[in-house]
């Protein structure tokens, strides 16, 4: 019988949920260690989450894309590491009762990213290791840190000096630091991007830096530069974790339905001609208005000579490319084999070997087609094919096959809302109609007539133009509006249709006050 006053020790509130925290953080941090030495592309977790990006229906994408822009994919990361904390906590909770319970729940959640894992498209054997080392650490740190919370279950009965409690807490706090601890090591040890950063700022490429022609911009204040530095240039791509490629291990393949399949390697590639041009890129997913575009000044090897070379099959309609990541994209036949289009296998950016999160070392850019049917980053491989016979990575989600860019237009000085003065205003954006080019520019005042509006100059059809008008305005709310015409006689429509399924449509507009 107990003494009076002698309390009964009781496993405390909540430690169970607690111990499986511990021992997920602690699995988690050792596969992402073992990612960084193994000098793998993506920890199990990061799968997980590109396996996510590459099922979800089209019409969810674009709506997180519209929402979160480019916090979209960090926000999936964390949204995928809470709920394997609860499956975690849940695991603990299942120890309480049961050693055989918990095992399930890893196995489940180890399946699961290794099938995020293995079905990536440059997954190896070696890519089993981080999973496996995950589970098995998940087992083994549940098991070792709830031991004392079982002792403290059997002493309930009997006094107990709190030494299986002060246990469990021990246990739990350096199993905690050491799993971050052992993740932070990883992460040092396997700097694989900053490797690859250094060795891209070293190259010593065939390529040229070029300023701006004279009379691309127009004067006035405010306007976003007519080449778009390689900073500030728009990023949107599937990847969580981009791909980081040394020079020397990437290889093109050519094959298909083509007369001889080539392969090149990157001292091959830019050994051969070499083409430059201004370029602007932009983004299906730009809304009307938008900021997912950008212009600059690209540097590569012209796509229609490799293709001549191979011997393209009269039956071929199409180009299958594929990112090192995975992510693919469909592009017509006679947008990469014409040589008056320009499209390139990508090399520079701005004078600059390409930055890593614009497709270091090779890209595909293609003028006068939205990226998501041509602008294949750390591409690895061309499949020479007809469209009726694969489904690439946004078609596959309800976009359209060919993606043409549609005549557009934006106005960027001054912006929605602001105050100008009574008076003469200065109003200025640009347009676009890449491959196309623009003829002239108009904008209305209140529903008035519309009005021509200066434009600057452009090396080529496939830049934008940067335009100017001054009004006059009086004091009072106005709203302004801009339409585009293009070089071949189309007038840029007003019909608003959203970004799917083949780019938004409608003038842009905005509300300024006059005081």
């Amino acid at each position: 019988m107990m003494p009076e006053n002698m309390d009964v020790v009781t496993t405390p509130r909540g430690a169970w949920s607690a111990a499986g925290a511990v021992a997920g953080v602690a699995g988690l941090a050792v596969s992402h260690a073992a990612t960084m030495v193994l000098t793998l592309r993506s920890s199990p977790l990061v799968a997980v989450a590109e396996l996510v990006i590459q099922h979800v229906p089209g019409v969810v994408a674009e709506r997180v894309i519209e929402f979160l822009g480019t916090k979209d994919k960090p926000f999936l990361v964390v949204v995928i590491f809470i709920l394997m904390m609860l499956f975690a906590m849940w695991a603990g909770r299942l120890a309480e009762r049961s050693w055989w319970k918990p095992i399930l729940v890893w196995l489940g959640m180890g399946g699961f990213a290794l099938l995020a894992v293995l079905t990536r498209f440059d997954a190896t054997a070696l890519d089993y290791l981080p999973v496996t080392a995950g589970v098995v650490t998940w087992i083994v740190v549940l098991s070792f840190v709830t031991e004392p919370l079982h002792s403290i279950d059997a002493e309930s009965d009997t006094p107990a000096d709190g030494r299986s409690r002060r246990s469990f807490i021990i246990r739990s706090t350096v199993l905690g630091v050491a799993g971050i601890g052992v993740g932070i090591f990883g992460q040092n040890f396997g700097a694989k991007r900053r490797h690859v950063e250094q060795t891209r700022r070293l190259l010593n490429l065939p390529i040229t830096d070029r300023m701006p022609p004279m009379g691309v911009h127009v004067e006035l204040d405010d306007l976003p530069p007519w080449q778009t530095p390689n900073g500030v240039f728009y990023k949107i791509h599937t990847a969580v974790v981009v791909p980081t490629i040394e020079p020397q291990d990437w290889s093109l393949r050519i094959h298909g339905l083509v007369d001889q399949e080539i392969t090149l390697t990157y001292q091959e590639l830019i050994d051969r001609p070499i083409i430059q041009r201004w370029i602007t890129l932009n983004c299906v997913s730009n809304p009307v208005g938008g900021p997912l575009i950008g212009n600059a000044w690209w540097s590569g090897v012209r796509l229609s000579d490799l293709l001549e070379e191979a011997g393209v099959s009269a039956e071929a309609d199409a180009i299958l490319q594929t990112s090192q990541d995975g992510w693919t994209c469909g592009t017509p036949i006679e947008a990469v084999t014409d040589p008056e289009r320009h499209a390139m296998l990508a090399i520079g950016m701005n004078g600059d070997a390409l930055p890593i999160d614009h497709g270091f070392p090779v890209r595909t850019v293609v003028p006068g087609l939205y990226g998501y049917v041509s602008a294949c980053k750390w591409v690895v491989d061309i499949e020479v094919t007809k469209f009726e016979d694969f489904e690439a990575y946004w078609t596959g989600k309800g976009w359209s096959e060919k993606g043409p860019v549609k005549i557009a237009s934006r106005i960027d000085a001054p912006q929605n809302g602001d105050d100008v003065e009574v008076g003469v205003v200065s109003i200025g954006g640009h347009a676009w109609a890449q491959h196309t080019g623009i003829s002239s520019v108009e904008v209305a005042i209140d529903g008035g007539d519309w009005a021509p509006v200066e434009l600057g100059f452009v090396p080529n059809t496939d830049t934008w133009v940067q335009w100017k008008a001054d009004v006059e305005l009086e004091e009072g709310d106005h709203t302004v509006l801009v339409r585009a015409v293009g070089a071949d006689g189309e007038t840029q429509t007003g019909v608003e249709r959203d970004t799917a399924p083949d780019g938004a449509t409608g003038w842009h507009q905005i509300e300024v006050t006059a005081k």
